[in-house]
């Protein structure tokens, strides 16, 4: 039975459901918030995040009548429901769904609109709005929502018209889904979702004239890309996020191993390549290992791959990489030469052009070149990496922890984390074997993200263990999503590194302030109590010796759990590249 056809089937049942088809005019007559979840359906979409309220009502009074088909989880916050959105769209690789009413509620959208802008996450945002004929009168749960999130989102519409939905709609799912992917929202005037339409159906959206998600490949770029290539005596590869994006993990790897290129990631392009694959020399930028950051300055030929030179991997522009020849890979037109001058810009998708390069370039080991990055590696591991793992004090490291971590989850597990200290341990140390295993916040940073997008990554891939690693600061800011996993019965579990400050401020002004601790003394309630209130397990562990067994209990527990780590109050996370300086003037301690 078609969809249509379930909906007429309904409206025989259900008094709220006028739904009358006519049979010459092939047509039905739904109402705007119908045509709204008609859509949903047509684009595959099986979950949405969201938080009801009075301008967005008349769709949730739709979505009573879909429930079978359309998963709706209620969030305890809009911040929480678009987090959650991204990393159901991180996880899964579909395009997320969230609702919110107007004025507030479309405002708590903003900072993870701002987030899934700046770290390429495809949404599709539906806002309710006062009735049309009350826009600009100051009324009641009322704000200019499409101004305010113009910056933040790659489109953004109102609707004050239900006939336009079905195309509005299939615009924003191609617009946030294509290209380089991105947030799109959708404000629905309350008339336009009470009007009734003559529904002709749902068309997906195939192109849009002003829009090219794709550019067109040159083969001359691709051609000279590779010349510098072969010609290169200390080729080094970065990659980002666009290989997940592009589902280009395969054609990466094909290409790297031809080329015998050593190759580093980005914070978002962990998990596409394994992490203990020959050629991953490891994680670039501020908090990176030591070789990717040095050898950056060394190398002849840079080659890089979906990523965009963010100022945490380049660090002082005028200092980087200025030896290098620099071939870059991207989608997004505008990327190219705007932080790094290219050599040759190779724009398209890295699914398409990568294979083309593979072929072009000729099958080398570069054995001396890596080497080097083995050696940085030596170092490395004998000043930071095995005091990190096998600490010889009393006190409790986040690094030992994640490692223990890694042995019982075999590099298996989504590891999603909040934004901090926490967050470059467990990106520096955490194993992957497969894609779509690391979620973070990478470009703007979003304390608050850890525990939703934990939430959304765990319905994007249910069959997976997703680990929400958080501090004891970034908690506090969405704990109330544990209402969410208390009414869903979800399976996620929460590993709190609690060092008792908000730890990278408060390492900055140790290193850089001379100590002047200024409001980083954080206290927190009893988690453990706190979980249990919601109907959740925890622990709390403070000694070394309680690790493993205790992470154990949390990974084989059936339902979500709640593990605490008291760690060091002081320590720091090293290397890391000081602001304002050159990568190649990283610290190792």
């Amino acid at each position: 039975m078609s969809t249509i056809e379930q909906k007429t089937s309904t409206a025989a049942t259900n008094n709220n459901s006028e739904i009358l088809k006519d049979s010459l005019a092939g047509t039905v007559e739904l109402t705007g918030s119908q045509a709204v979840l008609e859509a949903f359906i047509a684009e595959g979409v099986d979950t949405v995040f969201g938080y009801p309220g009075g301008a967005i009502m008349p769709i949730y009074d739709a979505l009573y009548d879909y429930n079978d088909r359309l998963k709706h989880i209620l969030v305890r916050h809009e911040q929480g429901g678009i987090h959650a959105g991204q990393g159901y769209a991180r996880s899964s690789g579909k395009v997320g769904v969230v609702f919110a009413t107007s004025g507030p509620g479309a405002t708590n959208l903003v900072t993870g609109l701002a987030d899934a802008m700046i770290d390429s996450t495809p949404l599709v945002c539906v806002t309710g709005q006062v009735f049309a004929h009350l826009l600009g009168t100051d009324a009641f749960q009322e704000t200019d929502v499409i101004n305010i999130t113009t910056p933040v989102t790659k489109w953004n519409y109102q609707v004050t018209d239900a006939n336009e939905i079905p195309h509005v709609l299939a615009k924003a799912f191609y617009i946030a889904g294509t290209g380089r992917p991105g947030p799109v929202l959708i404000d629905i005037t309350k008339n336009a979702q009470i009007q009734k339409i003559d529904y002709k159906g749902y068309e997906k959206c195939t192109h849009i004239r002003s829009y090219r998600p794709k550019p067109i490949v040159r083969k001359s770029y691709v051609e000279q890309a590779a010349q510098l290539i072969n010609a290169a005596k200390k080729p080094f590869v970065l990659f980002g996020q666009g290989i997940i994006l592009g589902k280009a993990e395969k054609e990466f790897k094909a290409f790297i191993e031809k080329g015998g290129l050593p190759s580093a990631w980005t914070l978002l392009g962990l998990s596409a390549l394994p992490t203990d694959h020959p050629l991953n020399v490891g994680m670039l930028g501020m908090h990176g290992n030591y070789g990717p950051n040095v050898l950056t300055n060394e190398c002849d030929v840079l080659i890089a791959v979906g990523m965009r030179f963010d100022d945490r991997v380049t660090g002082r522009l005028d200092k980087y990489a200025k030896q290098a020849k620099v071939v870059h890979l991207d989608i997004d037109p505008a990327e190219i030469d705007k932080n790094v001058k290219a050599e040759v810009p190779v724009w398209g998708d890295c699914k398409e052009t990568l294979p083309l390069l593979t072929k072009l370039i000729e099958e080398k080991k570069h054995t001396e070149w890596l080497a080097k990055f083995n050696e940085y590696t030596r170092e490395e591991n004998e000043v930071v990496i095995q005091h990190e793992l096998h600490p010889t004090t009393a006190v409790l490291t986040m690094g030992e922890v994640i490692d223990s971590l890694n042995e019982l989850t075999n590099g298996n597990a989504i590891i999603v984390t909040d934004v901090g200290q926490h967050q470059m341990v467990a990106c520096r140390y955490a194993k992957f074997n497969q894609s779509k295993s690391n979620v973070t916040s990478g470009g703007l940073g979003t304390m608050g993200f850890g525990l939703p997008a934990a939430i959304g990554a765990k319905f994007g891939a249910p069959e997976r263990t997703v680990v929400a690693v958080i501090g004891d600061g970034g908690f506090q800011m969405t704990l109330q999503e544990l209402g969410t996993i208390m009414q869903t019965g979800l399976d996620v579990k929460i590993l709190i590194l609690n060092n008792q400050f908000l730890g990278m401020v408060r390492q900055w002004q140790q290193l850089f302030n001379d100590k002047r601790y200024s409001f980083v003394d954080i206290q927190s309630p009893d988690y453990v109590q706190l979980v249990k209130a919601y109907g959740i397990e925890g622990n709390r562990i403070d000694e070394r010796s309680a690790i493993k067994s205790a992470l154990a209990t949390m990974l084989n527990h059936k339902g979500s759990y709640l593990l605490e780590v008291m760690v060091g109050k002081e320590n720091n996370v090293f290397p890391m590249v000081p602001q304002g300086c050159s990568v190649s003037e990283i610290r190792l301690k």
